[in-house]
């Protein structure tokens, strides 16, 4: 197990039940940017912002410093002089990783016009394909525009994690690695979806840009 899952467990005990779940998720993820694929993330409210910090931390340098290729640094550089070596020095690595809330002329236009409940499996339908990932965040994992995104996920080969609370309604039991932490109020479990997703990110930094021995 990783040594950041097991910190994991240290600083936050009432999750070694769901340690397990925890190692599947991770093991999706990893396989999927492996092969090159994008992570998709939702939620609504709090759930939303969580989805945003997840793609922030994927999208950039977490805790380690992700330098992009020295042919692509060179390439920069020759075709753009000092701003091609400043841009070079700056740009980071990262993981393909889309919140579906950040779109919002697409999100308004689709709610006012076909389906507010369909907002985010609109998106997915159109831009994921099969090898990807799908996370839902849902405390109660019965938010339906969360819930479509596990139905057209289940059609179209996209591997699926639920965050939820201990209950886990209807998206945990669709998803292919439910993840239900062991509180039942929404502020309570959404406090321990934070720590879980950086554990997951650090892991992720860590296996794809960390040193290698």
């Amino acid at each position: 197990m990783s040594n950041i899952l097991k910190e994991l467990i240290q600083r936050y005990p009432q999750l070694s039940s769901i340690e397990e779940h925890l190692a599947k998720a991770y093991s999706i993820l990893e396989n999927s940017f492996y092969n090159g694929g994008t992570l998709f993330v939702c939620g609504n409210g709090g759930s939303a912002s969580d989805a945003e910090h997840i793609v922030g931390e994927l999208m950039k340098g977490f805790k380690l410093k992700r330098e992009i290729d020295r042919d692509f640094k060179q390439k920069l550089e020759e075709k753009y002089g000092s701003s091609g070596k400043e841009m070079a020095d700056k740009l980071q690595k990262g993981l393909r990783a889309i919140s579906l809330i950040s779109h919002p002329a697409l999100l308004t236009a689709f709610s006012n016009d076909v389906d507010a409940s369909l907002v985010y499996a609109q998106q997915l339908y159109v831009l994921g394909k099969k090898g990807d990932v799908f996370i839902g965040i849902s405390t109660s994992g019965n938010s339906v525009n969360v819930r479509r995104c596990f139905e057209i996920a289940s059609l179209t080969g996209i591997k699926t994690i639920a965050m939820t609370n201990s209950d886990g309604g209807i998206c945990a039991k669709m998803a292919d690695c439910p993840i239900r932490v062991p509180e039942k109020e929404t502020f309570k479990a959404q406090e321990l979806h934070l720590p879980i997703y950086h554990a997951l990110c650090l892991m992720l930094e860590e296996h794809f840009y960390g040193e290698k021995s």
